[in-house]
């Protein structure tokens, strides 16, 4: 188990979090949530000793170890891969090279038998002749391929060495686990593959993530950084929004009888305790909900931002028409032959590892780019708006404020209008009036989208809107996009995302387009697409 004791943080004036008492007790996994500048990671860092508290202190229970997500990807690079995932456990990786440097001596004397005998009875006890299969097991299970297991972790690229960053915090079984956005640079297969593996984790789990519906899947609880306290929440994130949200309303509706807010707490904790996602906690964590009072839920301080996109005029019948489109970049060839049609009201998401082919294509549809071969067609009465995956241009040497640059794209110009616009964004006051050009990377997204809903388009065109996004800005567009009536072509690698929003499944292959009209969920989970794909990856 692991506790803080009246732990509380300053920068300056500034209060992170203040007395803050909790504890996170085996078997379960505690989602880590907050708005962007809460002090998640900070608070981390405090568990994991990294950062000292100003005041209070961190209790962990004598003899357990704990293992942490490390963030810093050069850290091991004279190491080859299957060792560096072995070092998460510090203890057992210390008595390998122990014994090495025993057995390797030449003048082997009898002191150095009964130390040999004493680290080969703690290493079996540490499980340490299952070290290498287990280490293994793990790179595999997070798409780490044999072959590259030997090599030194210096030849690996970025995405590889978070993985294997992962395997080492996940290796022998920790008593303690602390993940600090542990989806980042993995594919749904290995995002599944981690779901399945924190899901059996019989440990304690805290997380810190984006992803929605990771958090939905693996969490039991949610520890909400909020008011500068770290308040505890039975369920999972859905669970915890829901609940935040109807608590908001309850608060603004002081006039409603309480019974009736009784009433509807009721049948929402009773929605909830019939899908908890843990099968072997499901039981237990329907006792906690059952419990769950009125005063237990209390409204969130966040914000969130305004995103609805409504279209000028309705588009057509004929929407697109994509034949044949081929383009070569740097040699390789991105686009084969790639033919398709868009029908009106299709809600597109473009899946697949091939993030250039998909930009590519983005691209050319929306004349940023030409094909070698190939052509497209916009029925006449569409108006299209894109979302780049790179926004530098829109913002770099750009000297406006952010008032003036959102002018740029409305027919409207009055200051007021553009304010309003931009208070519903989250820019109000002094900060409409922050230059263009030094906006964060969340800040350039919501600005780039408040520029999509002035367009007024009847189809929408993104590449990875939620990226930079906090969690609260995710869950605007999302349901901004769900409430969308016109059509959309967008990537994500946000589960939660691409499943609520997208009516069809497009995935660019080697060999050609999977073109599937279906949810996100049905297209995964259909074994005769997936034994197409594999063929059609080979």
């Amino acid at each position: 188990m692991i506790s803080t004791n009246n732990v509380s943080l300053r920068y300056g004036a500034r209060k992170l979090f203040e007395d803050v008492n909790v504890k996170f007790t085996p078997g379960n996994c505690y989602g880590l949530i907050g708005a962007n500048g809460a002090g998640k990671s900070t608070f981390l860092k405090i568990l994991s000793g990294e950062i000292e508290p100003n005041t209070g202190d961190v209790i962990i229970t004598p003899g357990e170890r704990m293992a942490v997500l490390k963030q810093d990807h050069f850290e091991f690079d004279e190491h080859n891969v299957l060792e560096t995932v072995i070092m998460g456990h510090g203890r057992l990786y210390n008595i390998m090279k122990e014994k090495e440097a025993i057995y390797a001596k030449e003048d082997f004397t009898d002191e150095d038998g009964i130390k040999a005998s004493e680290l080969e009875g703690e290493f079996a006890e540490l499980n340490g002749w299952e070290a290498e299969a287990e280490a293994a097991s793990l790179l595999m299970g997070l798409g780490i391929a044999i072959e590259l297991h030997d090599k030194l972790m210096k030849d690996l690229d970025g995405a590889e060495k978070v993985r294997v960053l992962l395997a080492q915090a996940l290796f022998g079984k920790p008593d303690i686990l602390l993940l600090d956005e542990p989806t980042n640079h993995l594919d749904i297969k290995s995002i599944n593959w981690l779901e399945n593996f924190l899901m059996d984790f019989e440990n304690t789990v805290i997380v810190v993530s984006h992803d929605r519906h990771f958090l939905n899947k693996v969490c039991t609880h949610m520890a909400d950084l909020d008011f500068g306290k770290l308040q505890m929440y039975v369920g999972n994130y859905d669970f915890w929004y829901e609940s935040s949200q109807l608590a908001l309303q309850m608060a603004k509706d002081q006039n409603k009888k309480k019974e009736e807010k009784i009433k509807e707490l009721e049948a929402f904790v009773a929605r909830f305790s019939a899908n908890a996602s843990k099968s072997k906690q499901a039981t237990s964590r329907k006792k906690q909900l059952d419990k769950i009072t009125l005063d237990d839920i209390k409204p969130s301080s966040r914000k969130y931002p305004f995103v609805g996109f409504k279209a000028d005029r309705e588009a057509g019948n004929d929407l697109l028409l994509v034949e044949g489109l081929t383009k070569t970049i740097d040699g390789v060839k991105v686009l084969d032959n790639l033919s398709f049609i868009v029908n009106k009201g299709d809600k597109i998401a473009f899946a697949g590892t091939n993030e250039l082919a998909k930009t590519t294509l983005f691209q050319i549809l929306t004349g940023e780019m030409e094909s070698d071969a190939g052509e497209y067609k916009w029925g006449i009465t569409t108006s299209q708006s894109y979302f780049p995956k790179d926004n530098t241009k829109y913002f770099d040497g750009v000297d406006l404020s952010l008032v003036d640059w959102l002018r740029q794209f409305s027919e409207e110009k009055s200051e007021s209008f553009i304010r309003g616009f931009l208070g519903r964004m989250l820019f109000s006051g002094e900060e409409a009036l922050k230059n263009a050009s030094v906006l964060s990377g969340g800040e350039k997204v919501r600005c780039m989208l408040s520029r999509m809903m002035l367009s007024g388009s009847n189809v929408l065109i993104l590449d990875e809107p939620t990226n930079h996004l906090d969690l609260e800005s995710i869950t605007a567009v999302n349901n901004g996009l769900m409430n969308f009536d016109g059509t959309i072509l967008f990537t994500s690698h946000d589960h939660q995302f691409v499943q609520t929003v997208a009516n069809r499944i497009m995935e660019i292959t080697p060999k050609g387009l999977m073109d599937r009209q279906m949810t996100y969920d049905e297209y995964l989970e259909n074994e005769d697409i997936q034994e197409q794909l594999e063929n059609m990856y080979k």
